[in-house]
């Protein structure tokens, strides 16, 4: 019989429910778990060596007690899970053969055992020289999908019309800004440090770009961005900048609620919107997405922002942290802004 090697695999837990904003301590680095590097006979699984995780912000909805969303919750004592890029190691699915590189859900652990589902979103993906493994979590991953797909089939974007993009400087909204500059729109980004708002400016192509932590009143500031109204708003911060921006909408104006990172709890308790009246007289367009709702778009995306990022045409900033052990402190960041660009945790140099 031959000789399977068995590891240590390292992973990253949920010790308990969170219900505000998560911090470090509601997660912990387990060791001393192992793992035979083999796939089980019969089992129709595939075993991986994890590369790259993404820190994304729906991954705290999966933090509470709650099983009414389109994810089912962490369980506490169990490995997080979320997108990743991982190589195939052993394989017992004839689809997936040792060598080839995966994008999808996976766990925050060195090694993972996958059995292919739809609900693991999995691709394969190929080597290009001209594109980092890593971005195909960001740029050509779910969030740069998010961005595309939100764009296009939300906001339905004409050329020569006014868009706004908060937290502009994130995995998502960087490239919505670059998407609507490449489509002849004028854009203004807001973010929370004079570093992002250089970014939006100098590196990202941004018409404008402003802090919005130096604003006293963001009405005032978008007034000022926008004497004429905004056709398009980008969300991704809910809250009072959602608010600012009802007062501030055109006739007709469209709004994709991308995502609330601005808010401190996800239960109902939440506080409402204060403006919502405005969309009435204006005939406003407020709509909710997931990209997964669009996959059948997802060929054209990859073929779209490959090419424009080949291109010189658009750009795209991440932000990595080194080794797993990071990853929990990684994730908390994204709450407070502390990322700047697509957050991306390495696991294992190759």
């Amino acid at each position: 019989m031959e000789e399977v090697a068995v590891v240590e695999n390292k992973k990253v837990i949920l010790k308990n429910y969170v219900d505000g904003i998560p911090t470090e301590t509601d997660m912990e680095l387990k060791m001393g778990d192992t793992i035979e590097l083999k796939a089980p006979k019969g089992s129709s699984s595939f075993l991986v060596k994890n590369l790259y995780l993404s820190c994304d912000p729906y991954m705290r909805s999966r933090m509470r007690d709650f099983h009414g969303s389109y994810l089912p919750p962490f369980l506490p004592g169990q490995r997080i899970e979320g997108f990743g890029v991982a190589r195939v190691i052993d394989s017992d699915d004839p689809n997936y053969t040792p060598g080839e590189l995966i994008c999808g859900i996976t766990g925050w652990e060195e090694y993972s055992l996958l059995r292919n589902s739809n609900e693991l979103q999995l691709r394969k993906i190929q080597l290009d020289d001209a594109i980092p493994l890593s971005y195909h979590l960001g740029l050509l991953g779910m969030a740069g999908f998010t961005a595309y797909a939100g764009f296009y089939e939300i906001c339905s974007p004409k050329k020569g019309e006014s868009v706004f993009v908060s937290a502009a400087s994130g995995a998502v909204g960087q490239l919505v800004g670059q998407l609507a500059k490449l489509n002849g729109c004028y854009v203004v980004g807001s973010a929370g440090s004079k570093q992002k708002v250089d970014l939006l400016k100098n590196k990202l192509g941004f018409d404008e770009a402003f802090n919005y932590k130096e604003e006293a009143d963001l009405d005032a500031a978008l007034k000022r961005y926008f004497p004429e109204g905004i056709n398009i708003y980008f969300d991704n911060v809910g809250g009072s900048m959602l608010d600012a921006a009802l007062l501030n909408m055109k006739v007709h104006g469209r709004i994709a609620l991308c995502g609330m990172v601005s808010l401190q709890s996800l239960s109902s308790s939440s506080q409402g919107i204060n403006n919502l009246y405005n969309a009435i007289p204006k005939r406003l367009r407020l709509e909710g997405f997931l990209q997964s709702d669009h996959v059948h778009i997802f060929p054209q995306f990859l073929e779209h922002v490959k090419e424009y990022y080949k291109e010189g045409k658009i750009v795209y900033i991440e932000d990595m942290s080194e080794g797993l052990e990071l990853a929990p402190a990684a994730l908390v960041g994204l709450f407070s802004g502390k990322n700047v660009g697509k957050q991306v945790v390495r696991v294992a140099n190759e």
